[in-house]
């Protein structure tokens, strides 16, 4: 019997994994590109837009039932120009049509499935469409018949709706009255009580279920916490991580976090593990350990970032990959979950009660018949329940975790989407480089320092522009605003990790780029395309934080810490005139301006410039560095020399060394106070 699918498409010649994926469709796929346009403005037909992720569950989903059906590819062939687009290396495109699809049905999701006009502007949209009608849904047959009859029947009227639905596109991209208000304060309160209002006091998180990592709210109630000694935002933030950590939607075998909860109490995910959430949530638990000192949250922080370097990294090259897939033999959570009977077999029986009864693996099972691991009762309580001690506990829960972890690495794994984005890099770098101050891991390090590398030469122009993506050997697309913006904050980590200068020069190199590619020339602010990307039918300014930070909030960040490592008063008046055209967004719509809110935070306290000049490596220098790592001080910037001579770093200049030992300067403004060679002298001073 011959399995070789009898159809290919255009998709076949893509590097994404996701297009790939539909390159066997009998669909007439099309990447988006000239040749598709073209022929839809030739033949004056509808275009269908499909845009997803490799990732993606009900991707997936759709394209069994829709995409792989001879007569719905028939049905799509006849009627539109059909284009699958790959969100993840088209940011651009899937901002504004999930902007439409929200004003038209008030919700969104992917797969994203729009319907433009030849001239792109959308008409008619929605999320998945099932093969035929179901779930209070439309069948899709039945959407698209409907939607070319109108097209056809009543284009007039078609076009003039999609034309005042791309006027409403661009209004949301028209932000007024920027300058008349003062960032103050102010603004953080209302966000903290936001923030306490949709508190779930019992679970954490924020809202109710589906539940996502607040993975920039949490660093922001942290800053609060530190900014105005409130309680409570410290509160918020612990319950929240431990929860999370704690549930199902933390790989308790293997480390790393799914996208998302399905439920209110982090049990059920979402299976797929994206590079983006773990970049992020690494930082929060960091920054979590250095407020609080308790081990348990750098613990869950360096098992992320190892599974990322046992999962998700491209040791060859450098270069960290985008997602792992939810599904596993075409079962979503296939891989990850358990029956007792298989963990008796493994652990033993009598370790297994205890261990079936930590992690809530039971006959009838919490998912679907089978198990998801997570933890109800914290070590101590169990052990003390258990009569047991929780060192004792302990020792047999690593051991049963180990060998099933063991076990797990036969079964057929999740997809890896391979590719190699510049923005997401930009931070993991970030939370690599976190983890290197606080674990001193050289491994951490090293992967920094390879995908650093990477990017500055596989996925940069000879113009010395960014690419967006890399996969199989090929780098292309422009880099969008957040590819630099994230990419020059990963850098500025990584000096501040390695303190080899070669970083921040190239982060001054890119940002100049940045302002000059992405800047508005007429007004403030960014846009989200450069000039060296197509027109499209919006040019954004959006500064949304949503499941990643928006490129505005990390130009922001990357701007006002750079200002202060290389004295450039020009990236900073960027940075704040940047900030103020979002006080809005920020005093509205406080959930999603979560970096915004951060860089705010930086802003308003006067951020600590340390300076330490010492030898890397001398045990006075790591002892100060050590110390420096360990406290929570989230606005700051530190800078290192080995020598008073020849520091080209503003930060550095005329700092010499006192008795010719490690010496710390810790300055506001410029202005130091008086040098220590005391450790305990300098985390007082830090204080």
């Amino acid at each position: 019997m011959n399995d070789t699918p009898k159809h290919t498409n255009r998709l076949l010649h893509e590097t994404s994994p996701y297009l790939l994926q539909h390159a066997h469709n009998p669909v007439d796929w099309y990447p988006w590109g000239e040749e598709a346009l073209e022929r839809a403005k030739r033949e004056q037909k509808p275009i269908l837009l499909s845009i997803g992720y490799s990732a993606c569950h009900w991707c997936h989903v759709m394209e069994r039932e829709s995409f792989e059906n001879e007569e719905i590819a028939a049905v799509m062939n006849e009627l539109f120009i059909n284009i699958k687009v790959d969100r993840e290396e088209r940011p651009d495109l899937d901002e504004i049509y999930m902007n439409a699809i929200q004003l038209m049905t008030r919700s969104g999701g992917w797969p994203m499935t729009v319907f433009l006009t030849p001239n792109l502007e959308p008409f008619y949209g929605g999320t998945y469409y099932p093969p035929a009608d179901r779930y209070g849904r439309p069948g899709f047959p039945k959407v698209m018949h409907a939607v070319a009859e109108a097209f056809n029947d009543k284009n007039a009227q078609v076009l003039q709706q999609a034309a005042q639905l791309t006027a409403q596109l661009n209004q949301i991209n028209n932000i007024a009255d920027a300058h008349e208000h003062e960032l103050t304060e102010q603004l953080m309160t209302n966000a903290f009580q936001h923030y306490h209002a949709q508190f779930d006091s019992r679970y954490g998180g924020f809202g109710n279920a589906p539940k996502f990592p607040p993975s920039m709210g949490l660093p922001f109630l942290l800053r609060y916490w530190h900014h105005s000694g409130n309680a409570n935002a410290l509160e918020m933030v612990e319950l929240t991580l431990e929860k999370m950590a704690r549930g199902g939607m933390y790989d308790q075998l293997g480390g790393g976090f799914h996208r998302y909860s399905t439920d209110a109490h982090w049990l059920v995910p979402h299976f797929e593990k994206m590079l983006y959430d773990n970049a992020q949530l690494v930082v929060a638990y960091f920054e979590a350990y250095q407020a609080t000192q308790k081990p348990f949250y750098c613990h869950i922080a360096t098992e992320t970032l190892d599974y990322i370097l046992r999962e998700m990294y491209d040791a060859e090259n450098g270069g960290f990959y985008s997602t792992q897939d939810a599904d596993s033999e075409g079962v979503e959570g296939k891989f990850f979950v358990w029956e007792p009977t298989d963990v008796e077999d493994i652990i033993g029986e009598e370790n297994a009660e205890v261990f079936c009864e930590y992690y809530d693996i039971t006959p009838q099972g919490n998912f679907e018949g089978e198990n998801i691991l997570h933890v109800q009762t914290p070590p101590d309580i169990f052990a003390r329940k258990l009569r047991m001690e929780v060192e004792a506990l302990e020792t047999l829960l690593a051991d049963g975790r180990q060998k099933l972890f063991k076990e797990r690495e036969k079964r057929i794994k999740p997809g890896l989407d391979d590719k190699i984005l510049t923005s997401w890099n930009g931070l993991m770098l970030r939370g690599m480089a976190m983890g290197y101050q606080l674990t001193g891991k050289p491994e951490y390090l090293a992967a920094c320092e390879q995908s650093a590398e990477f990017v500055l030469t596989t996925l940069s122009q000879d113009n010395g522009l960014l690419l967006r993506t890399y996969r199989a050997g090929k780098s292309h697309l422009n880099a969008y605003l957040e590819d630099y913006a994230y990419f020059i904050a990963g850098l500025i980590a990584l000096y501040e990790a390695s303190f080899e200068a070669r970083w921040l020069t190239e982060a001054e190199r890119l940002a100049h780029l940045m302002i000059e590619q992405f800047g508005d020339e007429a007004g403030d602010g960014f846009f989200f395309t450069g000039k060296s990307h197509e027109t499209l039918i919006v040019h954004s300014k959006s500064a949304y934080d949503g499941a990643t930070p928006s490129g505005a909030s990390m130009a922001i960040h990357s701007l006002l810490r750079l200002a202060k490592h290389l004295d450039k008063p020009e990236f900073h008046d960027k940075a704040v005139e940047t900030l103020k055209l979002y006080f809005h967004q920020m005093e509205t719509m406080p959930s999603g301006s979560g970096q915004l809110l951060c860089e705010l935070a930086f802003l308003l306290s006067t951020p600590k410039e340390i300076a330490i000049v010492g030898e890397k490596g001398d045990a006075k220098t790591e002892a100060m560095l050590t110390a420096l790592h360990g406290t929570y001080l989230p606005n700051k910037i530190v800078a290192l020399s080995e020598s008073a001579d020849g520091q080209t770093l503003p930060l550095l200049a005329n700092k010499p060394q006192v008795d010719n030992t490690a010496t710390a300067y810790v300055c506001e403004n410029y202005v130091c106070q008086a040098p220590t060679t005391d450790v305990e002298a300098f985390v007082e001073m830090l204080q």
